[in-house]
């Protein structure tokens, strides 16, 4: 018994079609009012405007070439070094060198710049001696190598007595702190003149902290 003819478009119908309706019919709607930025890469939110201007500016300011690359490293070595001058003019922490940085040799710079010291005056008194002793007179001569003599010992008790008196500071001021090679430091900044010391100096004699 002949039946009904089956339609050909039945038999030939893609697959195709068949497996992509149901996947159209599962996808979700999105809002058509909601508004995306044409530029923005699929899936990802549209970045802020001081973002996007950043981004832009980050890439601007990017070196391309190597000389380009280092012009801009010069420059910005030029820039810290004078930052580092004016830093050690003014005391700002942020910008001076690490071994200036930290309470414990502020406190050591202070304790020096705040009393005298002989050593401080080694250099005029050494000028002055060696005067003397180009002078062809015996007496002369003998004065001043006693003053040598003199000027040594004095700078040698100075320079025990101070870092006796800064060591124990540090420790009460400082008990948890690193405090090595603070001494030291304090003992070679004994020995520049007053005005040649940097950082400079930002207490004066006799003042405390």
């Amino acid at each position: 018994m002949r039946g009904d003819p089956v339609p050909l478009g039945f038999v030939f119908r893609s697959r195709a079609k068949e497996e992509k309706a149901p996947a159209a019919d599962k996808a979700p709607l999105t809002d058509s009012k909601q508004t995306r930025d044409p530029q923005a890469p699929k899936g990802r939110p549209t970045p802020k405007r001081s973002e996007a201007q950043s981004q832009r500016r980050s890439v601007a300011h990017t070196p391309t070439t190597r000389k380009e690359a280092a012009k801009r490293s010069r420059e910005e070595r030029r820039a810290a070094l004078t930052r580092q001058r004016e830093a050690l003019a003014s005391g700002d922490e942020r910008y001076l060198p690490a071994r200036d940085k930290g309470a414990v040799r502020r406190y050591a710079r202070d304790f020096v710049d705040s009393r005298f010291n002989v050593a401080e005056f080694f250099l005029p008194m050494a000028v002055i001696i060696l005067v003397l002793s180009m002078v062809q007179v015996g007496a002369l001569q003998s004065i001043a190598l006693l003053l040598w003599l003199a000027v040594i010992v004095l700078i040698v008790l100075d320079s025990i007595f101070t870092g006796f008196r800064l060591k124990k500071q540090l420790r009460e001021r400082f008990p948890d702190d690193n405090k090595r090679g603070a001494v030291a430091y304090a003992l070679m900044r004994s020995l520049q003149m007053r005005r040649l010391r940097l950082p400079k100096p930002q207490l004066k004699r006799g003042e405390k902290r």
